[in-house]
């Protein structure tokens, strides 16, 4: 009987053991495998950014143009150009001189305030 319990004590050992490192190989594999598929996500969402860019390009107005005309004197801008206009000071109107503050409202640094009337 005794002979009995140690054989069935180190066969359950024996199982236990087994079922430990099939449990630690099945984290390694899954984790590679994990790895693996991130690495494939991450080769297509470059790919879909490079298609992206090459479909934006080519759908460009500047693209576009170059197979549309072909003369040599039509010309579309790469960029944008901001461009400002100083405006004389005679076109604006109500432009006058501002009002002088007097002694008080210089002191309390209030200001005039325009207040909307139903």
């Amino acid at each position: 009987m005794r002979l009995y319990a140690i054989l069935l004590l180190i066969i359950s050992i024996t199982a236990l053991s087994i079922l430990y490192v099939y449990q630690q190989t099945e984290i390694f594999r899954l984790g590679y495998l994990g790895h693996k598929k991130i690495t494939e996500l991450q080769e297509l969402v470059d790919k879909n950014i490079i298609l992206r860019y090459n479909l934006k390009k080519s759908a460009s107005l500047i693209n576009l143009a170059d197979k549309v005309c072909d003369s040599s004197d039509y010309e579309i801008p790469l960029g944008y150009w901001l461009v400002r206009l100083p405006i004389p000071k005679e076109n604006l109107k109500g432009a006058s001189q501002p009002e002088k503050a007097n002694i008080v409202s210089r002191l309390i640094g209030i200001k005039r305030q325009a207040e909307a009337r139903p």
